[in-house]
């Protein structure tokens, strides 16, 4: 299959074209058996004859290309409506009947707030000549309406609040929130991207629209991906502050899987500038080696790596509710545990070559021996709770 992509340099055309091409070099291998062998980047520094050419050989059209800030709003006309004309024109030239996905907007539907929007009106009139041009010639037309976008690659000042808000906030600069309750609805780059792919298989999801609201249905006139996430700004706003306290708190968030929190956590670690990349950790460092946080989170406890120096011991106390993992990564070492009540000791010979969790139990007073003279023991602790210093829940007790 060879696949144009109109619009390849921006936001949505990045991400697709990105993903075509792991599925083109075989490293996206999650999409069934589907083929690609070129894909045609076109955009604004292109040819009209480069056009040309693509459009005689391609089997699918992604036209993404548009306009959205103009100088004036006789632009918005020229470079939505009137691009897809030249598009459409020049794949009947080659009578190339090929599928066609355009990307229109929410605003398309000239409803509310939208009912006076110049670039509605334009994105409105492209959408009606994709589907005079499917009449005419048979050829399969999608027309998705995107609400707000976010992700990765996504240019911040310019139409999109969360990169502004990702970006300015990653940078310490200052944000404009005019009112928190404004609710936003948002669709995430690879959502949507995962829906384009989908689309090229002949298995988009199909809509109809009441107002602004999508209403999914088997056989919609439109297209839309299944999932959108209904957010205010203030919503976001607290998000992103929390994401930049992380390095700070070391608590991550908490993230459920394919939560909006997930996606916008992704979305704003792209903006981070390269000093904020790394971050320093507290290392509590003593003659023993030395012991440092990770990662804390509110509900599933903490993550922190043990150093020992070679001979050491460490440990040497007990919990009543708390409880670990110890995991050795490098070194030689034994892990002893014993019933606070009893004198029986149980022994596990743990090292990096043979890497394995070791619970420490509640009620056991437990330590950990570096057996190497040489070298250090490194292990991997996690406990079921963030260590609180007001209820440390540690006793001190020789095993």
């Amino acid at each position: 299959m060879k696949i144009l992509v109109t619009g390849a340099k921006g936001f949505v055309g990045k991400n697709l074209v990105a993903q075509l091409k792991n599925i083109k070099d075989g490293k996206a291998r999650c999409y069934g058996d589907i083929t690609i062998d070129a894909i045609y980047e076109y955009d604004i520094d292109n040819t009209i004859e480069e056009l040309d050419a693509y459009c005689r050989d391609c089997d699918f059209v992604f036209n993404l290309a548009g306009v959205n800030r103009p100088q004036n709003q006789e632009e918005f006309m020229q470079g939505n409506f009137g691009f897809a004309s030249t598009l459409l024109d020049t794949l009947k030239k080659h009578k190339n009947n090929c599928p066609v996905m355009i990307s229109s907007s929410i605003q398309a539907t000239l409803a509310g707030r939208f009912g006076t929007s110049e670039y509605g009106k334009s994105k409105k009139a492209g959408e009606e000549l994709m589907f005079q041009y499917s009449e005419e010639t048979a050829a399969k037309v999608l027309v998705y309406r995107f609400p707000n976008l976010f992700g990765k690659w996504c240019r911040p000042n310019y139409n999109s609040a969360v990169a502004t808000f990702c970006n300015n906030i990653a940078n310490d600069l200052p944000i404009q929130v005019n009112d928190r309750s404004t609710e936003l609805e948002l669709l995430y780059i690879d959502d949507l991207v995962e829906e384009m792919i989908a689309a090229l298989k002949g298995e988009e999801h199909r809509c109809e629209f009441d107002g602004v609201d999508t209403i999914l249905t088997d056989n919609g006139k439109y297209c839309a991906a299944p999932i959108t996430h209904k957010v205010t700004l203030g919503e976001i706003v607290d998000l992103l502050e929390s994401f930049k306290s992380q390095p700070q708190t070391l608590i991550i968030p908490e993230i459920s899987y394919n939560s909006f929190a997930k996606k916008l956590y992704s979305t704003y670690l792209s903006y981070l500038p390269k000093e904020k990349v790394a971050f320093p950790l507290k290392m509590n460092v003593d003659d023993r080696g030395s012991f440092t946080e990770l990662i804390k989170s509110v509900n599933v406890g903490q993550v922190s790596i043990n150093i020992s120096k070679p001979g050491i011991t460490k440990g040497q106390h007990w919990h009543n509710t708390k409880w670990e993992f110890f995991i050795v990564v490098s070194g030689h070492g034994l892990i002893q545990e014993r019933k606070i009540d009893s004198d029986e000791i149980i022994e596990f010979e743990v090292s990096g070559d043979k890497i394995e969790a070791i619970h420490m139990l509640p009620g056991y007073t437990h330590n950990i021996i570096n057996l190497s003279e040489t070298e250090n023991l490194v292990t991997v602790m996690w406990a079921n709770e963030a260590f609180d210093p007001n209820r440390p829940d540690t006793y001190f007790e020789i095993v």
